[in-house]
């Protein structure tokens, strides 16, 4: 597994509906695209626990092929030629979970990235937070869970989705507005190693 995310932070009085439209007419075309694990159409709006307006989709790849395809292919560049060229942050799997609400739609989603210090051992940090990933997709709300780590920064990715936004879940919220889902069952279950 291979998470990847995006982040395109529109400007403060920016009309959101546009990204929900753009979701609701293109989030269909990656339905069935090979190598995708899944991916979850977020956003959040500025106001309330939002600093601002942002369309940041989240993938986790079953297949390096199928992120490649993608990268380099027309989906990819229709962000570019829209938004222009964003950053692409990617961490290497290390584990992914379904939650007792596995087969409810996803509304909500939840994500913390985590240094770890210099001071951990990084194989200690991992068992930490795979712990932590066990625990968190046995909560009741959870659809689905993944844990991923980003090696050149030390950086550890949680990520949950949540069948409703949870009452107390730290990190940065964001509304699910689309699933796609087609390699799902083939993202492995638990640790990737």
């Amino acid at each position: 597994m291979h998470a990847m995310q995006y982040e395109i932070t529109l400007p403060a009085d920016y009309n959101m509906e546009i990204i929900r439209s753009r979701v609701a007419t293109r989030g269909h075309l990656l339905d069935a695209f090979p190598g995708l694990g899944l991916k979850a159409y977020l956003i959040r709006e500025r106001g309330g626990a939002s600093p601002v307006n942002q369309y940041a989709p989240l993938y986790l790849w079953s297949a390096p092929e199928g992120m490649n395809a993608f990268l380099w292919g027309p989906g990819f560049q229709g962000i570019v030629d829209d938004f222009g060229r964003p950053e692409v942050q990617h961490w290497t799997g290390l584990a992914y979970l379904d939650g007792p609400a596995a087969g409810a739609p996803a509304r909500a989603a939840v994500r913390r990235r985590v240094p770890v210090a210099d001071t951990e051992r990084p194989a200690g940090a991992v068992d930490a937070a795979l712990e932590e990933a066990r625990l968190r997709a046995a909560s009741p709300g959870v659809v689905a869970t993944a844990l991923a780590v980003d090696p050149r920064r030390w950086q550890l990715l949680h990520f949950t989705l949540w069948e409703q936004e949870p009452a107390a879940a730290p990190g940065d919220h964001f509304e699910v507005l689309h699933v796609s889902a087609p390699e799902r069952d083939r993202l492995g279950r638990d640790r990737q190693w």
